[in-house]
């Protein structure tokens, strides 16, 4: 099966491929498989799902979860208004009926009774049992549920159960290489090369650090924004500074720690 993309290059949010994740995707669409994505953050997850939406042709629903979302909130709740009650659709319901890619972006940081939910969309049924309407909703051709969660932030208490996690084909995404990350900071943060290629290499020094007790390391988003900020003029070590170690800690010491591996690393450039 030839799959080609339905909208010009042009109209495509920019991705740069680590392996054969888009292929994947593609195929993982068309056999009606969800897709469970792993990764840091900041490495491009979000981005990657937008990218092959548009690749795709089809309309993209995201929802960022935390740790108040319930199963009422993807899938619809009634609502008072001008005197009548009516329902409204939650963001995983329309998604359903129509035919779009729904994103649950870090779904672990949502309620339990949510994977739940998910469970009958996510085997070969591909239904959403709305009970407060009585409807069992048959999913609309193209559609496709998209998961994705940190493992970094993993736990006991916040992790995918075995019977979630079987219902999904599998995709680990992390930092992409120094080559790669390089186009992409050139690319999104609109910077020199030669900017670029210090970002990246400041990133590869913070990421080999281990005797600071950082819950994140450098990621490729905030290599963007440093380069964002360079490229109107900010000088590289201050942008460094703000858009990445005071990002990274609010502990006194290890911003200035990272900041003397920034000094070293970028030193004057701009």
């Amino acid at each position: 099966m030839e799959l080609i993309s339905a909208l010009p290059l042009a109209a495509i949010p920019f991705y740069a491929a680590q392996g054969h994740e888009c292929a994947l995707f593609e195929h993982a669409h068309a056999s009606r498989l969800p897709l469970l994505l792993k990764g840091p953050t900041g490495c491009g997850k979000t981005r990657f799902v937008e990218h092959m939406a548009a690749r795709l042709g089809r309309a993209l629903v995201t929802v960022s979860c935390h740790d108040d979302l319930s199963a009422a909130d993807l899938v619809g709740r009634h609502l008072i208004g001008g005197g009548d009650t009516v329902w409204c659709d939650g963001p995983l319901t329309r998604a359903v009926r129509e035919g779009a890619i729904c994103y649950l972006d870090e779904v672990v940081e949502a309620r339990k009774d949510t994977t739940v939910v998910l469970h009958p969309l996510a085997d070969d049924r591909r239904v959403l049992p709305v009970e407060r309407t009585g409807e069992l909703l048959k999913a609309a051709p193209g559609f496709m549920l998209v998961i994705s969660y940190n493992p970094g932030y993993q736990n006991l208490l916040k992790g995918l159960k075995p019977s979630t996690r079987q219902r999904f084909v599998a995709l680990t995404l992390t930092y992409p290489e120094p080559a790669v990350e390089r186009i992409i900071v050139e690319t999104e943060g609109g910077c020199t090369p030669a900017v670029a290629a210090r970002l990246v290499h400041l990133a590869q020094a913070l990421r080999r650090l281990t005797e600071h007790d950082l819950e994140e390391t450098a990621s490729t988003r905030l290599l963007v924004m440093a380069a964002r900020l360079a490229a109107h003029g900010l000088p590289l070590t201050v942008a460094c500074r703000s858009a990445i170690v005071d990002a990274l800690t609010d502990d006194a010491e290890t911003a200035d720690a990272l900041a003397e591996v920034v000094q070293a690393m970028i030193g004057d450039a701009s």
